[in-house]
């Protein structure tokens, strides 16, 4: 006999390629696909919903004082990954496969991705080999881990700056 725990979920919300459920146990929201990805496929284009200087949990950072609501707006229930599985390029405004993603599986992606120092820090329970633990953004990364994924190219010229500073 199993007896691995599942988790229930509830339908939230339906948005043709995914669809957003709440983990009936904690309310916590995640968007699930409906399909299967390929590693590099365009999952969804989105755009800045609204832009501000300051950073909040629900924005993506995409410059130095320039952070973004996601448009359409069920993208920020990607919930956070020390294995993620997407990547917001928030330079062409796509959301990308970064491994092949099976129909049904959550979609998750890695935070300091795509923000330098969060406004939130937390501390990450997603149960990976690798976890890391403590989530603070990508100023606080170990050279080991920076080498593990893929940045935004504002967190890479961010990271390149880092490492002059190192080397001066």
């Amino acid at each position: 006999m199993d007896s691995t725990p599942t988790t229930a979920w509830r339908l939230v919300s339906h948005h043709g390629f995914a669809e957003v459920k709440q983990q009936i146990t904690n309310g916590q929201n995640a968007l699930f696909t409906l399909r299967g990805w390929q590693p590099g496929e365009v999952i969804a284009d989105f755009s800045a919903g609204s832009i501000s200087s300051e950073p909040t949990y629900l924005t993506v950072q995409v410059g130095e004082d320039k952070h973004i609501t996601l448009q359409p707006e069920f993208l920020q229930y990607i919930n956070h990954s020390c294995e993620p599985n997407v990547f917001f390029d928030t330079t062409r405004m796509q959301l990308v496969a970064l491994k092949e993603i099976s129909t049904g599986s959550e979609l998750a992606f890695f935070y300091p991705s795509s923000e330098w120092e969060m406004t939130q820090s937390f501390q990450c329970y997603c149960g990976k080999a690798g976890c890391l633990g403590e989530i603070r953004g990508a100023a606080f990364l170990s050279n080991e881990a920076v080498t593990r994924y893929r940045f935004t190219d504002f967190i890479q010229s961010c990271l390149a700056k880092k490492a002059d500073k190192k080397v001066a």
